[in-house]
């Protein structure tokens, strides 16, 4: 697809959107709706549904120059699709949690997986966004090159928001090439082991793009050129592990994440965290992805007492449960009234996706 093409399944439903949101109110807030896939994620939503899945397409693809722009409502799969068949892809590896998943949910959800430490973020890959504001009028953030923003970046403070600054239209994307090879391996050694060998080959340029560790073993992703994969497998040594593995960790459809009773909880940490003493945690009860630096952990605990640990380590817990009251970190004071003035800007009236991320919002 040459530059400045647009999809023949490209449909425009700005309007639509626009007319929702000029006939939204403070007592009348919108829920924002793509896919639908990530609503368990964060607080639930009361509000009046706007679906962007009317407002879809690709509607530019440069693939010399590893840029692409499409419409929020656009499948993720269909996006993935079209770079695939120029031999490219989204560097930071979204998962999908359904096959309804959008594009514009992805970046409001900013979820990536587990090429994240090597590749970089969502908020890392996104050049520009276009977003409707409370008054209905579309705004245009960023651009269509690297380095191109003077000031503050308003287009990467929508990543991870969750519609709740307003309602992402487009998004432009820098996007890489699909690895030239790639292999799978898993190593048996304990936990502590595991942190230890993935800080001592973080000094070293080997080509890894995955790491995980779960029930006595580490799994690693090698990707790259053929004779550097090679080599680096040889080193390593351990037994092949199916690719699929890696698909099933992004889309937390492993056994381990299969009981939907128990809480699952996902922590955050810095790069070479030691394993982290967790009262009446086990082994068992954790999988560790991003080489340590995302850590899940499925069982009953308290809340305020493994973020107060998670904390003390530099780091942040979040509830992956629905129906938990506090999904997310609270907000330290001062940090809690800086994002305050950010929402009281962008969204005067509360209209968008209200209390999605915080009671308060």
């Amino acid at each position: 697809m040459s530059n400045n093409d647009v999809s023949p399944s490209a449909f425009d439903g700005l309007a639509a959107l626009s007319e929702a949101i000029q006939s939204a109110s403070a007592e009348r807030p919108l829920r924002i709706v793509g896919g639908n896939t990530k609503a368990f994620y964060g607080r639930p939503v009361e509000g009046t549904p706007v679906s962007t899945r009317d407002h879809r397409g690709i509607t530019s693809y440069d693939p010399v120059e590893l840029i692409v722009s499409v419409r929020a409502g656009t499948l993720l799969s269909e996006l993935e699709e079209a770079l695939a068949d120029q031999g490219q892809m989204l560097p930071f590896e979204p998962p999908h949690f359904g096959a309804e998943a959008t594009v514009g949910g992805t970046i409001a959800a900013g979820l990536s997986g587990p090429r994240r430490p090597w590749a970089g973020s969502v908020r890392d890959f996104v050049l520009g966004l276009r977003v409707l504001d409370h008054q209905g009028r579309e705004q245009r953030f960023g651009g269509e090159v690297m380095k191109n923003v003077a000031g503050y970046d308003l287009s990467r403070l929508m990543v991870g928001a969750q519609g709740t600054l307003g309602l992402i239209t487009e998004v432009t994307l820098k996007v890489l090439p699909l690895p030239t090879a790639s292999a799978s391996l898993r190593l048996e050694m304990s936990q502590s082991e595991a942190l230890s060998r993935l800080a001592e080959w973080g000094r070293k340029p080997l080509p890894l793009s995955a790491a995980a560790w779960h029930s006595g073993a580490l799994h690693l992703r090698l990707e790259g050129g053929a004779s550097s994969v090679a080599a680096t497998r040889e080193a390593i040594g351990g037994d092949a592990l199916e690719a699929d593995f890696w698909r099933e960790l992004r889309e937390l459809s492993l056994p381990f994440f299969s009981d939907a009773s128990t809480p699952l909880w996902r922590i955050s940490l810095p790069t070479n965290t030691p394993s982290l003493d967790i009262a009446g945690v086990e082994p068992h009860q954790l999988l560790l992805d991003w080489a340590g630096n995302q850590r899940w952990l499925k069982g009953q605990v308290d809340a305020e007492s493994l973020r107060d640990a998670v904390a003390q380590a530099g780091g942040h817990a979040t509830c992956f449960t629905p129906g938990t009251a506090e999904p997310f970190t609270p907000l330290q004071p001062v940090v809690a009234k800086y994002h305050q003035r950010v929402k009281r800007k962008l969204d005067p009236d509360g209209i968008f996706n209200p209390r999605r991320l915080y009671p308060d919002w």
